[in-house]
């Protein structure tokens, strides 16, 4: 008996002893699902998406660009943005993709709060970019960080071993300070970054590059600044993007969908969830 109640009981005790592991693995269940809902069969003509916070991964975004560009009931789309950027490789993933989709029906980006460096960057590939008149625009330029904690590991009493092969392959560590060799390679590669960035918002939004300087240092602009510089092509609420959009894509009724990125987080939290639950009691149970 004392055995039969071990073995009922093993699954609990083990989800209670494991449980940040068992949490761990949800949560990557779930980023691993995430946006990959299909979105065919819409029932509207214009569909509205978001860009919201850091952009990590471009993942869920551009699967819905992809199936909103395939879906051949939805003549136009709206993004509307509220991000500070992030990191440069899924920011330009997203501009090409919004590139590719604005190529086929019309792209209007609502700049609802921020709209700036990676963001603004994503944003470059619609027809037509409103910001609300308190939005922060621009913040043009990239960056790269490093912490050196040679002093802290010392004090601890630790000492880094590292063995490599090929002699940048340490640049940018943070157990000791740069040398001359490996910050330049950074900085090279930065100024090569920095260079596709703004040719691709000169070339997107029709500014001579030679005058970068005025719009391409880092700066963050209120949105009457940037429509001077050239940086976004009005100022106005969501309504008047909506309007924009109505306007360029011609329905003639405009018909809304609404897709919302937390619903798509939440559908695949739950599914992970159902189905990690029943692989762990069903194989508990074998």
């Amino acid at each position: 008996m004392k055995h039969l109640a071990f073995w009922a009981a093993f699954p609990f005790v083990l989800l209670t002893r494991y449980f940040k592991a068992f949490v761990l693995i949800i949560l990557l269940f779930a980023l691993m699902s995430f946006g990959t809902k299909p979105l065919n069969n819409l029932e509207g003509n214009l569909a509205e998406i978001k860009l919201m916070g850091m952009i990590l991964n471009s993942h869920a975004l551009i699967k819905q660009i992809e199936n909103l560009r395939e879906d051949s009931s939805i003549a136009g789309v709206l993004l509307v943005v509220d991000s500070p950027g992030g990191a440069l490789s899924p920011s330009v993933e997203i501009y090409e993709e919004l590139k590719r989709l604005a190529a086929k029906k019309p792209l209007v980006v609502y700049a609802q709060g921020t709209l700036a460096s990676g963001s603004y960057y994503a944003a470059l590939g619609a027809q037509h970019i409103i910001a609300n008149k308190g939005a922060i625009i621009g913040s043009i330029g990239v960056i790269f960080e490093g912490i050196d904690v040679s002093e802290l590991i010392a004090k601890l009493g630790i000492r880094p071993q590292i063995l490599k092969a090929g002699q940048l392959k340490e640049a940018g560590t943070i157990m000791r300070a740069w040398n001359d060799e490996e910050r330049n390679e950074i900085e090279e590669l930065l100024m090569r970054q920095y260079d596709m960035f703004v040719t691709d918002v000169c070339t997107a939004r029709r500014i001579d590059c030679a005058q970068k300087e005025s719009f391409a240092e880092g700066r963050i602009f209120d949105s009457a600044r940037a429509l001077k510089l050239g940086l976004i092509d009005s100022i106005g609420t969501k309504n008047d993007a909506k309007k924009e959009l109505i306007a360029l894509s011609g329905v003639e009724f405009a018909q809304w969908v609404e897709i919302e990125e937390s619903n798509i987080i939440w559908n695949a939290l739950q599914g992970s969830l159902r189905a990690f639950v029943w692989n762990l009691f069903g194989i508990m149970g074998r």
